[in-house]
């Protein structure tokens, strides 16, 4: 079963106790936060850090993008999370890494550089909840028609749409 109290939370904690993962030590000096969960490890970096963060751990061995996805938190702040998932095939070892973006700032660098499978999953982010990926190859809706109104996924968008 279970035991909550068995998660490990915290930069400081987490980085000491799993000082001999490759991507912890890949990431030491850009995370902002770090939890060790039901043998998943998440670190959170900031927007601005998430490409350093991706060739970071690509370089660590971390080989496969697997997906991005987001979160809308509204009505608080910070309001969406970007959660970046990615798999090292050699260590057998998943890797969340996790942005924090205000709804006043809903943006963040686009990763395609580093991982080009995340194109799709950054515009059906972008087509979704309306984040915006800067320096994206072509960053157009990719699930709702171009003249769509709004983002479906957002917590505040109507139940049936604007009419």
């Amino acid at each position: 079963m279970y035991d909550p109290a068995s998660a490990l939370t915290g930069k400081t904690f987490v980085f000491e106790a799993m000082a001999e993962n490759p991507a912890v030590v890949a990431l030491s000096e850009l995370a902002t936060d770090a939890k060790f969960d039901r043998d998943e490890l998440t670190i959170t970096v900031a927007r601005e850090s998430i490409v350093a963060a991706c060739e970071a751990v690509k370089a660590a061995g971390y080989n496969f993008f697997e997906t991005v996805t987001a979160v809308d938190w509204f009505p608080q702040e910070p309001r969406f999370q970007l959660s970046y998932h990615i798999l090292s095939h050699s260590l057998k070892q998943r890797i969340r890494l996790r942005v924090m973006l205000h709804s006043t700032a809903a943006s963040v660098p686009s990763i395609t550089s580093v991982w080009p499978a995340a194109n799709f999953y950054e515009r059906e982010v972008f087509d979704l909840f309306g984040i915006d990926f800067a320096g994206h190859p072509r960053l157009t809706r990719i699930m709702m028609p171009e003249n769509w109104e709004g983002h479906p996924l957002r917590k505040d968008y109507p139940v049936e749409g604007y009419r």
